[in-house]
């Protein structure tokens, strides 16, 4: 059984190829901030990335009609709960309408898969998209009534990462305390509490840290002037594809960055530093919604092949707790190994249901 999973992210599309549970290509390609904005919405992205996965398919010599599964990550829909889903019609449609609420272009892998399966007549599939919730009740409020925070992370690498973490060190993920760190074109840190991500930054959604690509969490007058001067549009876009260091340089290119901090470039190193200054603020914060018993706190994404953002996030926060890193991300393994398992009938296939998870609270 031949499975491509489609992965598309805010700085890059990664792709795979999977003979059963046998890794057989996989690549990633990344997309500059500026090439990925000639698009005014994330769906409009949808023939561009379907362009990379059939030169990748080219150069390696197989044909759309070779795949029997089609598995894509997920986000953007209605909030669910953690597990492999079938892309169903209703999913699909909530996915590109974004009824979650939030445009995250992992959402094309949800879109790219469904459309390839109905032209090819196969099945889809997703699992653990971004808008995984499992929030706990004071992570959701807010002080404004009826407006919450919504859950919106990096959940597939997050949790892949920390059970992979735990099965190294003895521990059982769904017994365990850790901060889990995702570091890259977007920037997430969670709290996960006995296997579930019970509180952290809303990810594309002007929260947490900046990013190569996000604004991060911004002071709310002079956002409303901002807002005031470039229009709402502008500012949503720049949630989660053109603020940070996009802003800051008009690149999402963190090596041309970094080229830049290693040359001492004033502009670039305070920036830089206050990414980092930033991501370990939120991990500290993490360290209180879990009482402040962590067990371990992971860092993993693309960034963490730079060492010194280990160095810098560990001489600020191993006080808290020791500190792992596994740079890169264990998404296309975990899409194919679990995907595949549930195919087989060794773990259940989820329903989406087309309703929220939490819809608000009654009594408010």
């Amino acid at each position: 059984m031949k499975l491509l999973i489609i992965n598309p992210g805010s700085t890059s599309t990664k792709l795979s190829i999977y003979e059963d549970e046998r890794k057989i290509k996989e690549d990633s390609f990344f997309h500059d901030a500026p090439e990925l904005l000639k698009y005014p919405h994330v769906n409009l992205q949808v023939p561009f990335r379907r362009s990379v996965i059939e030169r990748f398919l080219s150069e390696n010599g197989f044909k759309m009609e070779d795949i029997d599964v089609f598995i894509g990550r997920g986000g953007s829909a209605c909030p669910c709960k953690s597990g492999v889903m079938e892309v169903d019609e209703r999913l699909y449609e909530d996915t590109r309408d974004a009824k979650g609420g939030s445009e995250h272009p992992a959402k094309l892998g949800v879109m790219l898969a469904y459309e390839l399966s109905k032209e090819y007549g196969k099945k889809a599939y997703t699992m653990d998209p971004t808008n995984v919730d499992e929030l706990c009740d004071e992570a959701r409020l807010t002080g404004i009534k009826g407006v919450y925070r919504n859950a919106q992370a990096h959940v597939l690498n997050q949790k892949a990462v920390a059970r992979k973490h735990c099965a190294l060190h003895g521990m059982k993920y769904e017994e365990s305390d850790l901060i889990v760190c995702h570091i890259d074109g977007g920037i997430t840190v969670n709290a996960h509490h006995n296997g579930k991500m019970i509180d952290g930054n809303v990810g594309s959604g002007g929260d947490g840290a900046f990013t190569p690509t996000r604004i991060g969490s911004v002071p709310v007058l002079p956002l409303l002037d901002y807002i005031d001067k470039y229009g709402t549009d502008v500012v949503r876009t720049m949630c989660s594809r053109s603020g940070g260091f996009v802003s800051y340089f008009g690149t999402s290119d963190f090596k041309k960055i970094y080229e830049l901090v290693k040359q001492g470039d004033e502009k670039a190193v305070l920036i830089y530093d206050t990414m980092i200054y930033q991501i370990c603020k939120q991990i500290g914060a993490m360290a209180v919604a879990l009482n402040g018993h962590v067990d371990a706190i992971v860092l993993t994404g693309g960034l963490m092949i730079y060492e010194d953002i280990f160095e810098k996030i560990n001489d600020r926060c191993s006080w808290i707790a020791k500190i792992y890193s596994y740079p890169g991300e264990l998404e296309q393994e975990a899409l194919a190994s679990e995907v595949y398992k549930a195919i087989k009938g060794e773990t259940v296939i989820e329903r989406y249901s087309g309703k929220p998870v939490f819809e608000g609270f009654d009594f408010l």
